[in-house]
């Protein structure tokens, strides 16, 4: 598979086509399946195709667009669902990887896929078009081959079973933990229940704006991280992230308790959406993208391909069982149980950040694995990939 590989935009158009003419179940999850193909190849692709192409000095920037894209289509999708039926949202969804699809002929591959397929010629015109027709390529295309032939080197030596090394299992855990943890705090569960969520607290503010409202504080949210997140550090905005969302889940929780016990909770109807407001301001800061970033970060050069892979996969398994069974937690539990059991899980993930995970500002990826493993050389621009994060 190319990194400019189109059958993932074609998942897509198929996939809300599927949904939007669906007359039973099947073709829902039909489509609902072949979305999720398409997200799973894009959450590789499109990662490694920035980290491939990008300027070192500016990939952690520009290495946030994925989740700044991705927090525009959640606040698209809360303001069509306003005035849109579900099918004609499908048809929405439908329309707008065909702008994708068009874009995607317009840029080229990636410099170092050229190069693995013995293509230098394209691989220097690739590299041109992406830095500009009068900026001098040499060092850098010298650059680029000599690491493509180091990372080959990497590669033939690094198998499955290198990740059971103590010095290659640690780095993973800790990126496992940082999705687990990300997920588990519930994230996709109010994003994809917002309206739910306020319809039962009663707000007496429109459920539909109040989720615009979200959506917009989500998009907002990633901005400030991307200013903040190299002069802060990454545990002291874990810290941040995980103390604020603790607190607005309990309260939000303890509002869903008194109205349970059949108080009037008309006075309190803003708390709702000031928590959740505050919530997504602390996921966004810390625990929705720094997960990403140090998985990029932490994983040796000779397991990173492997490890990326499944720490990717585990991400969208803990999606989906947050998802699923969050209306099964809430009739079991009632929702401010739900929200009392996310919120002590980020408080657990809090002490696993303050006693497992390292801080990485500032330090190259070859000091940072120093620190695991040992000495090593850097494998290529592509150490620095950051994958497309879930929900926001």
């Amino acid at each position: 598979m190319t990194f400019k590989d189109n059958n993932k935009i074609r998942f897509f158009v198929i996939a809300w086509f599927f949904i939007s003419l669906a007359e039973n179940v099947a073709m829902v999850l039909v489509g609902r399946a072949l979305c999720g193909l398409g997200v799973g190849v894009a959450s590789l692709a499109l990662p490694v195709y920035l980290g491939e192409t990008i300027q070192p000095e500016v990939r952690g920037t520009l290495g946030l667009m994925p989740t700044v894209f991705g927090n525009i289509g959640i606040l698209l999708c809360f303001t069509a669902g306003m005035y849109l039926d579900w099918r004609n949202l499908a048809m929405l969804g439908a329309c707008l990887p065909i702008a994708y699809l068009v874009l995607m002929f317009m840029i080229p591959e990636t410099p170092r896929w050229y190069i693995s397929k013995g293509k230098t010629k394209q691989s220097r015109e690739a590299l041109q078009w992406l830095r500009g027709k009068n900026t001098d390529i040499t060092e850098e295309m010298t650059i680029t081959e000599k690491l493509f032939m180091e990372s080959e080197q990497e590669a033939t030596q690094g198998t499955i079973s290198e990740l059971f090394k103590r010095k290659h299992l640690k780095p993973l855990l800790i990126s496992l933990g940082l999705m687990l943890f990300q997920q588990m705090s519930g994230i996709n569960a109010v994003i994809f229940y917002t309206v739910q969520i306020f319809q039962d607290a009663g707000s007496t503010i429109d459920e539909n704006l109040s989720t615009i409202i979200i959506g917009f504080v989500n998009f907002i949210s990633t901005f400030i991280a991307a200013g903040v997140i190299d002069r802060l550090g990454r545990k002291l905005l874990l810290y941040i992230s995980s103390v604020l969302m603790v607190l607005t889940l309990l309260s939000l929780g303890a509002f869903f308790y008194v109205q349970s016990l059949d108080v009037d909770v008309t006075a309190f109807g803003w708390l709702p959406l000031v928590s959740l407001i505050v919530y997504v301001i602390g996921f966004s800061l810390g625990f929705g993208p720094i997960p990403w970033l140090m998985m990029g970060e932490i994983l040796p050069a000779k397991i990173r391909g492997v490890a990326a892979s499944i720490a990717t996969g585990f991400n969208w398994t803990c999606t989906f069982i947050v998802t699923k069974t969050f209306q099964d937690v809430i009739n079991l539990m009632g929702a401010h149980g739900a929200f009392w059991s996310f919120g002590a899980i980020v408080a657990v993930g809090l002490v696993f950040v303050i006693i497992s995970v390292p801080e990485t500002r500032g330090r190259s990826l070859e000091e940072i694995e120093k620190r695991f493993t040992g000495p090593t050389r850097r494998m290529s621009a592509i150490a620095n990939m950051k994958p497309m994060p879930t929900a926001c």
